[in-house]
């Protein structure tokens, strides 16, 4: 058996069923989130129903997979997080040629990110299909989205509301790119997680 990291001792029906909430909380399978910490699906089980207990390595990887900490995961109080994020404060992070900044609070259901995608990239041809639903809109530029068959163009000011298991592909149709205020639903996915299956056609 792991052995009971400090804190959970005692604890831990009340441990397991919180490993539960955040993983339903977070939209993940069994089989997802197992897979994000290096676990098998049936391990990650047992740790939900109380018959094993979580090593601290294993209850930091969980952590950080459902946006929280490991004082959150045994139930000590957290204080919440500032509501306000402070443009000056916001970290610009790269993935793919894309420029990302976030927007929101960590840990929260909604996501938020300013992306800036540049023009020509080759990311426009990148099929993203992942769970949850994205709101996009445009603050500068004209952006090209694809859903499905359907092809839309954005200027600025508009915006689109979908469900993202729907194969959807951004590009930007202005020379100098496109701006965008993106938020979607799936919790802590960084900007190199946004694509979660990548097809090409």
């Amino acid at each position: 058996m792991d052995p009971v990291p400090p804190g959970a001792a005692g604890e831990p029906s009340l441990v397991a069923a919180r490993l539960r909430a955040l993983r339903r909380r977070a939209g993940l399978t069994l089989e997802a989130a197992a897979g994000r910490v290096g676990l098998s699906p049936a391990h990650l089980s047992r740790l939900e129903t109380g018959r094993r207990q979580p090593s601290l390595p294993v209850l930091l990887g969980l952590a950080r997979t459902y946006g929280t900490t490991v004082s959150g995961l045994l139930g000590e109080a957290v204080p919440d997080p500032d509501p306000v994020v402070r443009a000056g404060d916001a970290v610009a992070r790269r993935s793919g040629g894309w420029t990302y900044w976030e927007a929101g609070a960590p840990g929260r259901a909604l996501q938020a990110l300013r992306v800036r995608v540049p023009h020509g990239d080759g990311q426009d041809e990148l099929v993203r299909v992942h769970p949850g639903e994205e709101w996009l809109h445009v603050l500068r530029g004209r952006l090209r989205l694809r859903l499905g068959d359907a092809e839309h163009l954005l200027g600025e000011g508009d915006s689109a509301h979908f469900d993202s298991l729907t194969p959807h592909r951004l590009g930007a149709v202005t020379a100098s790119g496109v701006e965008l205020l993106f938020v979607h639903t799936l919790l802590r996915s960084a900007g190199t997680e946004l694509c979660l299956g990548a097809i090409r056609r």
